[in-house]
């Protein structure tokens, strides 16, 4: 066989991306009469608008405002209207879209923006979750999963343990920012180039605004500089706001806001709040647990619903408890709508069973490792989800012995024991995590996927699929699949831009779902074309079809003694002259997936991705500053497409996710304005954050299941919830009963100085009263 699907072959913009060479969207050439635009961005955080006085500035065009949206005002992409494009009259948070300056520069755009001055009469905003869940002010009903008879456990528990904490969000801060251009043609289309994971959405809002229908807005996207969620659905706005001011003027229009303008007006990671209560028994096994994991969701709803739905579907991660009420609320607050962002939801849940499990290890006096191990699912206790789907409880405490294994964790233990008693203020800590990811959309319509693959007649192939590239690899492996289908070389196959016009009603590249769902779409549009030429070939050497093979380049009869073959490109020429098909479309949906939303019950995801971790840390308990010294990862990836793509999602994801507990901060002040807006103010992880020794290591030998693309597991989201070995091992480091989410040094310092304040987030800082999510 050609062997090119397992093999660590390279990204395949690689060289372009390290050279320069890879076009972005702000690299391909301005088409003539090009317009740039800027947006007009509210100041308060909650308000009504009462006038938009707009001077005369040089260079600007026109200055677009929501009475000039052709169609209806409202960018909502879950089937809920209630998000508008340009504010509506009510300003909801700071950075809000109030208008859109189009003018011939870049710089007259942002300029001309600044300068103009919006009459605002201010409204009370409602800032702090806390005082949202108070008030029980909610985007949407509570979610509730129940199993077993929760009050009946609680009256008979051996021992009870209660616990609270809060997580903050995440900025996404992709390298490169939202851009799209938009270029009106024939007929009243509008071409549109966005930086997007989800073309088809950005099509249908585009559309909307416009009131116009799909097929006048082809959308495409050759690659984006990261994404991580951010661009499924804030990209549509951004790409329907170029396709207005396009309109209006008939002439291009981009629209690249700067960074603080992105980040003030696009979604984050939800910040969650977490309240718990656990019985269990001296042993440790933990009997039943009443949790409510609420997610400050924002404005609008956008995909709350999606995130807080993977939140409690992921809140008892690989652990069996018999009894649960698990509630998810999404509370509504003037803050920018939140989002997608890389594990959508899945992160948030699983540290909720982190701070259960080391309350009982507190409570009981054992190693938060035992209380880890004796809860596992399957084995002794249920192998069932509570809302009714199977774990593979051999695989959870696989990767979780072979991850303490090649940590050294006994001898390590005794070593840190060792440092932590000489040393008088640096003090290190060991923590562990084991994780069980489901892989899927939770919205069932999303699970499906279109690919359009072309051989040509001197046997080179053009691929084309609905997914889209963000630097993780997407297209190198799809391509694989495509050349492993056809027994090709990889250089044989050309990926082509993502495009709405080649393959329509695309699903977002999100959910870990790329590989599955378009390598299927590809190797089932290949396979139509590989059969068609396998008939070609039988006939010609009178076989059957079925005898007909294709490797290393060729196509060859699979029986001893026969030598019959013609290279690919010979029979590609073949099936031109015997006027056969090479142009075939493939279309995949993901099977077995259900879900009843009334009983809170399924089987909403295709399989579980499992991985295990552990960190080290040492922390200066007199600055609060710490450093994670060792990780040490194990992922399962089924058989791998791509061991070398792989382990850069693990390596990436575990540091983005360090990044989210332990750096990662966002700052709104008592009036909600964003205050952490652009590198000098928002830390990300950099490269000396990056653990000195980094172990990964993809699981051997991986049971590997027949209904996916060539036995391969999903390993986009799993691995950024690894990193929640780091938060074990700060607490086990400075021994503090409660750390909030990010773990920065000033939180740490003020935990072990057991500050009332220390856990709240409140601080005051240049006169003003900073609340920290």
């Amino acid at each position: 066989m050609n062997a090119t699907v397992g093999r660590p072959i390279a990204h395949d913009s690689a060289l372009g991306h390290a050279t320069g060479a890879a076009r972005f969207a702000d690299d391909l050439p301005e088409p003539p009469g090009l317009l740039h635009g800027a947006l007009v961005l509210s100041p308060v955080a909650h308000g009504r608008l009462d006038a938009l006085d707009i001077p005369d500035l040089p260079g600007v065009v026109r200055v677009i405002a929501a009475a000039d949206i052709i169609g209806p005002n409202d960018i909502s992409g879950s089937g809920k209207a209630g998000e508008p494009l340009l504010t509506d009259g009510v300003l909801r948070h700071h950075g809000q879209p109030i208008a859109l300056v189009l003018a011939e520069t870049r710089d007259a755009a942002l300029r001309a923006a600044q300068a103009i001055k919006p009459a605002i009469t201010p409204l009370p905003a409602l800032l702090d979750p806390e005082e949202a869940l108070a008030r029980e002010d909610y985007l949407m009903p509570p979610q509730i999963i129940t199993r077993g008879d929760v009050p009946e456990a609680f009256a008979a528990a051996p021992r009870i343990a209660e616990g609270r904490f809060q997580a903050g969000g995440q900025e996404h801060f992709y390298l490169e920012s939202q851009i799209a251009l938009a270029v009106p043609g024939e007929d009243g289309e509008i071409a549109v180039t966005s930086s997007t994971q989800h073309p088809t959405e950005v099509q249908h809002i585009v559309a909307r605004i416009l009131g116009c229908d799909y097929n006048r807005v082809p959308v495409t996207c050759r690659r984006m500089g990261g994404g991580f969620g951010g661009k499924e659905s804030n990209a549509s706005w951004i790409a329907a706001a170029a396709a207005l001011g396009a309109r209006l003027t008939g002439r291009p229009v981009k629209l690249r806001p700067p960074r603080k303008a992105d980040m003030a007006a696009t979604g984050k990671r939800h910040p969650f709040l977490f309240r718990w209560k656990a019985s269990f028994d001296a042993a440790g096994r933990i009997l039943a647990l009443e949790a409510t994991l609420a997610a400050d969701g924002g404005h609008s709803l956008d995909l709350t619903p999606g995130v807080v739905f993977r939140a409690l579907t992921h809140a008892l991660n690989c652990y069996d408890v018999p009894a649960v009420r698990l509630t998810a609320l999404a509370l509504r607050t003037n803050t920018v709508s939140h989002t997608a962002f890389r594990g959508f939801g899945g992160p948030q849940g699983v540290l909720l069973m982190e701070d259960v499990i080391r309350g009982v290890a507190r409570a009981t006096g054992l190693p938060p490792e035992t209380v880890r191990e004796r809860n596992f699912a399957g084995g002794g206790n249920g192998t069932h989800t509570p809302y009714g789907q199977a774990l593979e409880g051999d695989l959870i405490r696989r990767v979780w012995a072979e991850c303490r294994d090649d940590a050294r964790w006994d001898d390590r233990r005794a070593e840190i024991a060792a440092f932590n008693a000489s040393h008088p203020y640096l003090r290190r800590g060991l923590g562990s995590f084991v994780l069980a990811f489901g892989i899927s959309f939770g919205v069932r319509h999303l699970n499906q996927a279109g690919a359009l693959v072309h051989v040509y007649a001197d046997g080179s192939i053009r691929l084309n699929h609905g997914g889209t590239e963000m630097g993780q690899g997407l297209n190198v492996k799809i391509a694989q699949v495509v050349a492993e289908t056809f027994g090709v070389p990889l250089d044989r196959v050309r990926i082509t831009a993502t495009s709405t016009a080649e393959v329509p009603n695309t699903s977002p590249t999100a959910a870990s779902t790329g590989s599955d769902l378009n390598g299927w779409a590809a190797h089932l549009a290949a396979t139509t074309i590989r059969t068609r030429m396998a008939e070609v070939a039988a006939a010609l050497w009178d076989v059957p079809a079925d005898a007909v093979c294709f490797a290393e380049d060729r196509a060859f009869v699979d029986r001893p003694g026969d030598n019959r073959a013609m290279g690919f490109g010979e029979l590609a020429h073949r099936c031109w002259i015997e006027r056969v098909s090479l142009s075939a479309t493939g279309f995949y949906r993901t099977p077995d997936i259900h879900w009843d939303p009334v009983a809170m019950t399924g089987e909403p995801f295709f399989y579980f991705s499992y991985g295990a971790s552990v960190a080290e840390v040492v922390v200066d308990t007199l600055t609060g500053e710490h450093r994670v010294l060792r990780a040490d990862l194990v992922q399962d990836c089924g058989r791998s497409l791509n061991p070398a793509i792989d382990r850069g999602q693990i390596e990436g994801a575990f540091v983005q996710g360090m990044g989210w507990l332990t750096c990662e901060e966002l700052v709104w002040d008592a009036e909600g304005r964003q205050r952490t807006l652009g590198p000098s103010t928002y830390k990300i992880p950099g490269s000396r954050d990056v653990p000195p020794s980094f172990n990964v290591r993809l699981l051997s030998d991986a049971p590997a299941r027949s209904d996916t693309i060539f036995r391969s597991k999903a390993v986009g989201e799993p691995p950024l919830m690894l990193a929640t070995a780091v938060w074990n091992a700060l607490r086990d480091a400075t021994g503090v009963e409660r750390l909030d989410l990010p773990a920065t040094p000033d939180r740490i310092l003020r935990a072990l100085r057991g500050s009332s304040r220390s856990q709240s987030g409140g601080i005051t800082g240049s006169g003003d009263d900073l609340r920290r999510n």
